[in-house]
């Protein structure tokens, strides 16, 4: 079977034409449900959104007193995201830093964010390392919620749309957060609420180190 390859020239491609086709349907898109659930609680402070595509997560945080790093490699998404922030206004707009970055090689200031997301970012290498080094951002007594798309479906055994991928996981999350560090609230995987669309990985961490 052959898949898709998802580095930046692809992402770049494929923000490029949903913006010029369906620029309705990215801009109608809501923030994501998992992030709403597992984070609606938390008291606003210092965020990290790890690839941010579109900015809907970011823009939510924003709206809601975080100050927000938004990282994406995708240019075409990032210049659409300050773009919808300036028009939801200042007091939005100016919670958030847009950063172009890969998250395949960049790291995170030690220590520095109270949150740090991460939602269905495919990496070419290693998750786990990834894993590590955004894991490493958090503060103590942050949380690191992580959610992914499972490349078959467990109750199945079927490909989904993310087969070929690599994004975070259970496994992945248990093997890159020290349990002497990390108290892991959350592990699930949860079947997407339309049928045959996939199944996420949802993870919740709280930093104890």
């Amino acid at each position: 079977m052959n898949f898709e390859t998802f580095d930046q020239d692809s992402w770049e491609r494929r923000w490029t034409q949903a913006l010029r086709e369906h620029p309705d349907k990215v801009a109608a898109r809501s923030p994501n449900a998992h992030l709403l659930a597992e984070t609606a609680k938390l008291r606003p402070g210092l965020a990290l959104d790890a690839g941010c595509g579109h900015g809907a997560e970011s823009l939510w945080l924003a709206a809601r007193g975080w100050r927000v790093t938004a990282i994406d490699f995708a240019e075409t998404a990032l210049d659409h995201a300050r773009a919808t922030a300036q028009s939801i206004g200042a007091d939005v707009a100016e919670r958030v830093e847009w950063l172009e970055g890969d998250l395949g090689i960049w790291v995170p200031q030690a220590g520095r964010y109270d949150l740090v997301i991460c939602l269905y970012v495919h990496v070419a290498g290693s998750v786990e390392e990834m894993l590590s080094r955004l894991a490493a951002g958090v503060t103590h007594g942050g949380t690191l919620l992580l959610v992914g798309h499972r490349p078959v479906d467990p109750t199945t055994g079927a490909p989904t749309p993310a087969a070929g991928q690599s994004q975070p996981s259970i496994d992945a999350a248990i093997n890159a957060l020290n349990p002497r560090d990390w108290r892991i609230e959350v592990a699930e995987e949860r079947p997407r609420a339309a049928a045959g669309t996939g199944v996420d990985a949802v993870i919740r961490a709280v930093s104890i180190a």
